[in-house]
């Protein structure tokens, strides 16, 4: 199954790249090889591959907290105005200008991973009357203030960010000015973000120019337990959420070609500024991964990734340019091209028919 699924795969790329790179703008083009391509791996990666997990206890943080502390024996260390209560580690109250953080002590070094995430967010605000939210991190620095979510700017690593409220919509009301409906978001955002120490998160605009994808989640106020799942497989970077009391996972962001060296620390983050809510983290569940791989995966990955970075970051980002191209926008984009270009080739057989035949009859 999965060497058919891959032939086909192969065949469709050879088609793609012959007849669409003759019929599509560049822009269109690239970005329909980006589906074919992560549609194509996501189903080899499901025939090809078993998994199995084992819960890292020395990486995971759940009651009663015995591991958090201040001594050089926990595991995990609290920062700012973050405190452990018997239900949760709150890394902000319901307050103006508060930051907190946890962050575990022990470097991870796993090749494949998944973390379950437990979280809340509360407060008495109403809708967009709160913020700013939390942000749950894979990074090398640990224990550093700073204006993302209450972590430094310019990190390494990974960041999934649970953002409440919408600062670039708030500021283009005070322009005058609005989203399309096709841009326009609706928060709680739940987004992903890949730096290499030199990549800023822009607060303004709710990280939009570097972000890898997300998607809406309402999480605030909330009566059931809400949980975000991130997995880290094969250079994979795959988020789902469980935000409905369902027990059911809804995707997010699935992304090939994300490289996290390991060696790198978990941790979670959170900030208020003119507004607030509580933001609980309940626990952090570490998993690792045992994924059979081939003899060909092997090589791919033998190489020591030693900077954070992305495959495609420039296309992904020239997706985001393209600002709400839905993916049924996407198929009739493709489909109108795809008629346009055969309308093309019938007048242009056509024109050349009658000039041919033209040509021949002045022979006689």
């Amino acid at each position: 199954m999965a060497a058919a699924t891959n032939n086909n795969c192969q065949i469709l790329n050879i088609l793609s790249d012959i007849f669409l790179r003759q019929t599509m703008t560049p822009k269109t083009y690239w970005t329909f090889v980006i589906i074919l391509i992560t549609t194509c791996r996501s189903f080899a990666d499901d025939d090809n591959h078993e998994m199995e997990e084992f819960l890292k206890r020395e990486h995971s943080l759940s009651k009663p907290y015995q591991g958090v502390g201040s001594s050089s024996s926990s595991h995990w260390e609290l920062m700012g105005d973050a405190m452990v209560t018997t239900e949760q580690v709150r890394l902000t109250t319901d307050m103006q200008s508060k930051q907190g953080a946890v962050w575990s002590r022990i470097p991870c070094h796993l090749r494949d991973w998944e973390l379950q995430v437990h979280f809340k967010i509360h407060g008495q605000g109403k809708k967009n009357l709160n913020g700013d939210g939390l942000a749950i991190w894979y990074t090398k620095e640990r224990m550093q203030k700073g204006p993302v979510f209450g972590n430094q700017d310019l990190f390494t690593g990974l960041g999934v960010f649970v953002d409440t409220y919408p600062n670039e919509e708030k500021h283009l009301e005070a322009q005058k000015t609005r989203y399309t409906t096709r841009t326009q978001r609706i928060f709680p955002f739940v987004l992903a973000m890949v730096g290499n120490g030199s990549i800023s998160y822009d607060h303004e605009r709710d990280g939009r120019p570097t972000e890898l994808g997300g998607c809406n989640a309402m999480v605030r106020n909330l009566n059931h337990d809400t949980f975000i799942f991130i997995r880290y497989v094969r250079r994979r970077l795959t988020i789902m959420i469980d935000i409905d009391g369902q027990h059911e996972w809804r995707d997010c962001l699935d992304i090939p070609g994300v490289r996290l060296p390991q060696g790198y620390y978990f941790g979670a983050s959170a900030v208020t500024g003119d507004l607030s809510d509580n933001h609980d983290v309940v626990s952090l569940k570490l998993y690792q991964l045992t994924v059979l791989r081939s003899e060909t995966e092997e090589k791919e990955e033998e190489d020591e990734i030693t900077l954070p970075s992305v495959d495609n970051m420039d296309l992904l980002r020239m997706g985001e340019n393209e600002e709400g191209w839905s993916s049924i926008a996407m198929f009739f984009t493709i489909l109108f091209s795809m008629l346009g270009c055969f309308l093309l080739i019938v007048v242009g057989l056509i024109v050349y028919s009658h000039w041919n035949e033209n040509r021949r009859k002045r022979f006689y």
